[in-house]
């Protein structure tokens, strides 16, 4: 009764469902293998909040995304557990928050060519709203969520495996791309009993579409430098710098790339 709810307080007010638009939906569920019953919901899965606002104040698909956000905790939570049943919770949780971080969602999202359906705004889309790693990453989250309802756990939790096994399988080989931020932040803990401290030197570039640059520093010395499309990304980068310069002193083994 509650999902019945659900659909008829949220999907009904996601506006029209043209002929056109359920086309381009049946496509990508063709493309991802996946078969939704109410088709609205999948809509209301690919509608930003910008959209949606320009829309009316229709719904978006925000609460699909927090709904999302839980499945997929689980699923990888119980998968993890039951296939590495060596392995302590620190392990699990490190592997954990790699699969389902933004960078990895945000890869696969664009891998299901999620950016090709999303329904964005007009601003959002002309500051590069489909290509945007949050905003993939959550519209993956919502889909999730949306299948859900649609279809119940077994194959939600099929669907979700489907994608992100291969994402487990690389982290236990050691071939995934590495967080430097939280390598470089054990190192300085383990060596110097401190943490590393970033700034922000400068900012280049117009503002839809400006570069960063960061320093890190272990007592208030420069270890490295890094440039990015946003804080997170150059801060990742000064510390993959860092990391290594430290690695190389302190006669560390440094990870495979």
């Amino acid at each position: 009764m509650g999902l019945f709810k659900y659909r008829r307080t949220e999907v009904e007010n996601t506006g029209t469902l043209v002929p056109a638009r359920r086309r381009e939906l049946r496509l990508f569920e063709h493309h991802v293998g996946i078969s939704f019953k109410n088709k609205r919901l999948l809509n209301l899965a690919f509608s930003h909040r910008s959209y949606a606002n320009e829309c009316g104040n229709i719904a978006n698909n925000e609460r699909l995304e927090f709904l999302g956000d839980s499945v997929l905790g689980l699923v990888v939570a119980e998968y993890l557990y039951l296939r590495l049943a060596d392995k302590p919770e620190g392990e699990l949780a490190k592997i954990k928050s790699f699969v389902v971080s933004e960078d990895s969602l945000a890869v696969i999202a664009r891998n299901m060519k999620i950016d090709n359906f999303i329904l964005i705004g007009k601003g959002e889309e002309y500051s590069g709203g489909r290509s945007k790693k949050a905003l993939l990453a959550d519209a993956l989250e919502a889909i999730i969520g949306a299948y859900f309802l649609d279809r119940g756990f077994p194959h939600s939790r099929d669907f979700v495996l489907r994608f992100l096994v291969p994402e487990i399988n690389t982290v236990l080989d050691d071939k995934h791309k590495k967080d430097y931020k939280t390598l470089l932040q054990e190192l300085v803990q383990k060596k110097s009993k401190t943490y590393p401290k970033y700034i922000l030197t400068k900012k280049t570039g117009p503002d839809h579409s400006k570069t960063f640059w960061m320093e890190v520093r272990v007592h208030e010395r420069v270890l490295g430098t890094g440039s990015g499309k946003n804080k997170k990304e150059a801060e990742q980068t000064a510390a993959e710098m860092a990391y290594k310069v430290l690695s190389t002193a302190n006669g560390s083994s440094r990870p495979r790339e």
